[in-house]
């Protein structure tokens, strides 16, 4: 929305992304309030009804068992309330129970990701745009998709018929907290198979209590008489930093501290394959179609998470399915040869992908994961045609050409650190930072270029239309990494003009540059409406009928919506300066158009 001409104001159509000029912060177990994000907070504890705060974290907790007429199924739903359609109840059932070959004796964890049914809009939908407004771009709510977090008993029981008990839990939820989730199934679950449902309802009313899972804040989490404590990250985090949280001396009672919500143990999941760690993340770059097969489903899970992890800060922009069965609702799209594979990633464990999937171009095998310590014989890439069976040798099989020389020192890095048993922890902590770096010199030529397709200040008029931005033209982008490219912060060599034209072509860069694109739209709607408070609307009314002072009004209260829905990142004052020019303005006009313009505010 723009002032348009010398007399009116131009509305601008953008689709509202965010909502809400206060953050939702309401408990006395948040500890600790970082303030973070532009807007100011307010208590908005009596907005929020029964069962809103439980659904802040999660849509449901299912109990899934196994029926020997019926198969699986789907037990208990809680809350009772919970809506859940027959499509995706039955994705959850088939997803939460290993697949038979798994031989999964005990308790065993993992997770897995599902389509949401079309057509349903959560009551919530405003009041979670919130927290997803200051949480990085790899933590914010999966808008099409739930995450389905499983702890899964199988023990013998000859009293059963079948022999054996086989019980699954499962947190289904919008967030990809997967530590997080992992480490509540462990407090809830085991009692849960103890004390059946009453223990689940008891769960259910605790998390209900919880704060909102907002970025930036020490969340204190009291569940069946433990406590956890976490900070969820946020979008002003430095890449690579992880700001753990610390214990005080009111940590009596905590008994779980998280250091993660998110991170899983990279150097775990690609300790089997870690010779091919540089050729792997080109793979994930580039939105390639990609396989882990893998003898259990937490190996699945974990290795594809890892795989989708590697290139952050970008967000991975396909889909990916940790865990995939023959019974998921998109096999025969994902499995058909009548078409190149999709851009996907793909976790499965049943031994028939090995026939079914074996046009697939990449496919990582995952033997039984040893101890991070132990030395795993490195194997070689190989040619596709010879995997035949899931009982093939653990390796990468692939024919794909990496564009970048490979990396030795990170290599003989983590081989030194194998054979001096450095911690899993801390090798992980520098594989981590191997792909941060990695990442972050990939992406800013890109962030550098995009930057320059914004309209210079000077350009910006309150009586017209902000400027467009600049299209984003890709021969001119290559021209610049001539001087301006990433061998300026990397010293790898290889075809990085050709991995930068390759991934101009995919989801990932699709995803990155609309992200981009509408934080730059909406900075220039700010220094618009910024410019706007600058001028001297009483000149302006002046010269101008009183329909157009009526008009400019409406146009002005409209800019004033927008600014505080969309979550503008404007200069403190800038909305209170606006809504002074417009009680100014109407003040000018006679009384009955004050009567109908002027609302007064509320407290």
């Amino acid at each position: 929305m723009a002032l348009q001409g010398s007399e009116e104001i131009e509305e601008q159509l953008a689709e509202p992304e965010e909502i809400g000029d206060e953050d939702v912060s309401i408990s006395p177990a948040e500890e600790i309030t970082l303030n973070v994000g532009p807007g100011r907070e307010e208590d908005t504890d009596s907005l929020l009804l029964p069962w809103d705060r439980f659904s802040a974290w999660l849509h449901c907790i299912c109990v899934v068992g196994f029926d020997l007429e019926l198969g699986q199924a789907v037990e208990v739903i809680y809350p009772h309330h919970s809506k859940l359609s027959e499509k995706e109840k039955t994705s959850i059932c088939y997803l939460s129970f290993p697949d038979s070959n798994s031989g999964c004796l005990g308790d065993t964890q993992f997770c897995f990701r599902f389509r949401q049914a079309s057509g349903r809009k959560s009551s919530l939908g405003c009041f979670l745009d919130q927290f997803d407004r200051d949480a990085p771009v790899c933590l914010k709510r999966d808008q099409g998709h739930y995450y389905g977090y499983v702890y899964f008993r199988q023990v013998r029981d000859k009293s059963l018929k079948r022999g054996y008990f086989q019980k699954s839990l499962v947190l289904i939820s919008k967030l990809p907290y997967v530590m997080f989730f992992h480490s509540l199934l462990k407090l809830i679950a085991p009692e849960y198979f103890e004390k059946q449902e009453p223990c689940l309802e008891a769960a259910c009313n605790d998390i209900d209590r919880w704060p909102t899972p907002h970025p930036g804040k020490i969340l204190v989490l009291p569940i069946m008489g433990t406590v956890m404590k976490v900070r969820i990250p946020t979008s002003y985090d430095k890449p690579g930093t992880s700001q753990l949280v610390q214990s005080t001396q009111n940590d009596n009672l905590v008994s779980i501290i998280l250091p993660t919500v998110h991170e899983v143990d990279l150097f775990t999941c690609f300790h089997p394959v870690f010779f091919h760690i540089q050729m792997l993340w080109e793979l994930v770059l580039l939105g390639e179609a990609l396989v882990v097969m893998a003898p259990s489903p937490a190996e699945s899970s974990d290795t594809v998470l890892a795989l989708v992890s590697c290139i952050s800060p970008l967000r991975y922009c396909s889909d990916f399915r940790p865990y995939f069965t023959i019974h998921d609702s998109e096999f025969k799209e994902y499995t058909t040869r009548t078409q190149a594979p999709p851009s996907v990633i793909l976790g499965v464990t049943n031994p028939f992908f090995a026939k079914t999937l074996q046009h697939w171009p990449h496919i990582i095998r995952i033997g039984d994961m040893k101890q991070a310590g132990e030395t795993v014989k490195q194997m070689k890439v190989k040619k596709l045609k010879n995997l035949k069976t899931l009982d093939s040798k653990p390796g990468v099989y692939s024919a794909y050409k990496p564009f970048l020389n490979k990396d030795e020192d990170i290599i003989k890095q983590l081989q030194k650190g194998v054979q001096q048993k450095r911690p899993s922890a801390a090798q992980n902590a520098i594989l981590r930072r191997y792909f941060l770096e990695l990442t972050q010199s990939f992406i800013i030529p890109l962030e550098r270029y995009v930057a320059s397709l914004m309209p210079l200040q000077k350009n910006i008029c309150p009586w017209k239309s902000p400027p467009q931005l600049r299209p984003f033209l890709q021969d001119v982008f290559m021209k610049t990494l001539e001087k301006a490219g990433p061998q300026l912060t990397s010293p790898l060599k290889g075809d990085w003009m050709g991995l930068y034209r390759q991934f101009l072509r995919c989801p990932n860069f699709d995803g990155w540059f609309r992200n981009r694109r509408r934080e730059m739209m909406k900075k220039l709607e700010a220094l618009h409406l910024e410019a706007v408070c600058e001028e001297d609307l009483q000149v302006r009314v002046q010269q101008h009928t009183e329909v157009e002072t009526v008009d400019l009004v409406l146009k002005l209260k409209d800019k004033l919506t927008q600014a505080q829905r969309e979550q503008l990142p404007l200069r403190p004052g800038t909305l209170t300066k606006l809504q002074a020019h417009i009680d100014s303005v109407i003040l000018s006009l006679p009384d009955d158009l004050q009567g109908i313009l002027h609302k007064p505010s509320t407290p």
